[in-house]
């Protein structure tokens, strides 16, 4: 298989309106949803989740009939929370994640979530397609069972995207670029 930075450039086949940016992650809440720690946050999802909608190049988020994904199970794991997106391409997922509201949220994830080794993947998907929670499961356990290929692969295989280089290791004390 060759990695995900040749299929970005390859295409697959697909032309670039052909096909659009999957991505999925997951997250450890430390604390139930309900308990006040983790009150900012389950307070502010609707919020970020309108904001993702807003953004330029989003296409769809998976989500049930609470207007989230927050009472979806993963892993059989109720406390794993699960996201699931799809974009029109890198750069518009770049800047909803590290340039909006959504990155200060993202600077502060130590507060409501437990470390998790590998707990994004993205992939190309043809346009149109909206993948199932389980492609986004498969997609993950894929990445960490065999690592980047043009079947699962993290932000560093694809060429175009920078910001995630200088913005993923950022608290929220240090300033957004």
């Amino acid at each position: 298989m060759e990695n995900g930075a040749l299929f970005a450039e390859r295409v697959g086949g697909m032309t670039q309106s052909a096909r659009h940016l999957a991505q999925f992650n997951i997250a450890r809440v430390r604390y139930p949803l309900d308990d006040a720690r983790m009150r900012e946050f389950v307070e502010n999802v609707t919020r970020v989740n309108a904001l993702a909608e807003q953004i330029e190049g989003f296409v769809w988020r998976l989500k049930d009939e609470s207007g989230h994904a927050m009472n979806m199970t993963v892993y059989g794991d109720p406390a794993i929370l699960p996201n699931l997106t799809v974009w029109e391409n890198p750069q518009a997922l770049e800047r909803f994640v590290w340039q909006t509201l959504h990155g200060r949220f993202y600077r502060r994830r130590e507060d409501w979530f437990a470390p998790i080794e590998t707990p994004l993947v993205l992939w190309w998907v043809a346009a149109g397609h909206r993948p199932p929670l389980a492609e986004g499961v498969a997609r993950l356990d894929h990445l960490k069972a065999h690592g980047p290929s043009d079947y699962a692969f993290g932000w560093e295989s694809l060429p175009d995207a920078q910001v995630w280089k200088t913005q993923r290791g950022r608290k929220i004390s240090e300033p957004v670029a």
